[in-house]
């Protein structure tokens, strides 16, 4: 049987293949006539393996934070009855659409060493930038909307009819949450988590202004560019376009495994356990 493709169908595809050449062309360059041995040799030196190393610890220690303090936030504002809801939610998008170097101006502003925070602790010597903290502080805001967002998707999608019961057997708000609303939400938040590390560990705007040392590896990369132009950052590129590949398999890799197919769809709609 012949296969007629549907005008609107041919024209959309034509449409969206050439914004997924925009999209797909640059990262494929990468790899286009690639000096690997160059590059290795480069990722070898230890200022790149201190930028490395620097980058893995703070955004490890972002995504615990995220968990710890983004899922519950994102639990609380999808089933809590707060009043000016709509308003608490705005909130936790606005860090999405600020651009990076402002973002680091008002972390700066808010946690420097003249700021509302950071002056009270820099004057009893716990300093919240230029170290390990401000890098930490920069991830975690550009990096975890991602996750209260997705958390929040997550949670509504759970049928409040399967809580409502286990109130009704007697379970506690935290067993609810716990046995019930968190596993069946899991998939869309491990997607978020996902997202957020990634764009945790390459974040560079605002780390660059509220820590620009210990160098993280974006921080890194830029200074290889202005040192030594296209060549020199192209190895802490390949670097950082690898570790987000991997983020994305993995969590490919773990929806496959988990029965959950939609996890690595952070934006489409709730994951379903496959049959």
């Amino acid at each position: 049987m012949s296969y007629r493709v549907k005008p609107t169908f041919l024209l959309f595809g034509v449409l969206g293949s050439l914004l997924l050449i925009e999209l797909v062309l640059p990262i494929a360059s990468l790899f286009i006539d690639a000096d690997w041995a160059n590059w290795i040799s480069a990722l070898k030196q230890s200022d790149a393996r201190q930028a490395l190393v620097v980058s893995l610890e703070t955004s490890a220690i972002s995504m615990v934070a995220m968990i710890l303090f983004g899922v519950p936030l994102g639990y609380l504002l999808a089933r809590a009855n707060l009043p000016l809801k709509r308003f608490w939610i705005s909130l936790v998008f606005l860090p999405m659409v600020v651009p990076d170097l402002a973002a680091g101006i008002l972390l700066l502003k808010a946690f420097g060493p003249y700021g509302l925070i950071g002056q009270p602790l820099d004057a009893r010597g716990m300093p919240l930038t230029n170290n390990l903290a401000g890098i930490i502080l920069a991830q975690l805001f550009v990096a975890a909307p991602f996750v209260i967002i997705s958390s929040l998707a997550g949670f509504a999608s759970v049928d409040p009819k399967l809580e409502l019961a286990a109130a009704t057997l007697g379970d506690s708000r935290w067993h609810i949450f716990r046995r019930i609303a968190l596993p069946l939400a899991w998939p869309g938040i491990a997607a978020g988590l996902t997202l957020a590390w990634i764009r945790a560990i390459g974040e560079f705007g605002s780390t660059l202004i509220v820590a620009y040392s210990p160098h993280s590896l974006p921080v890194y990369m830029w200074i290889k560019f202005e040192s030594d132009g296209l060549s020199g950052a192209l190895p802490a590129a390949f670097c950082l376009v690898s570790l987000a590949t991997g983020a994305v398999v993995a969590s490919m890799l773990f929806s496959q495994l988990t029965g959950f197919a939609d996890v690595v769809t952070p934006f489409g709609k709730a994951a379903t356990a496959e049959s």
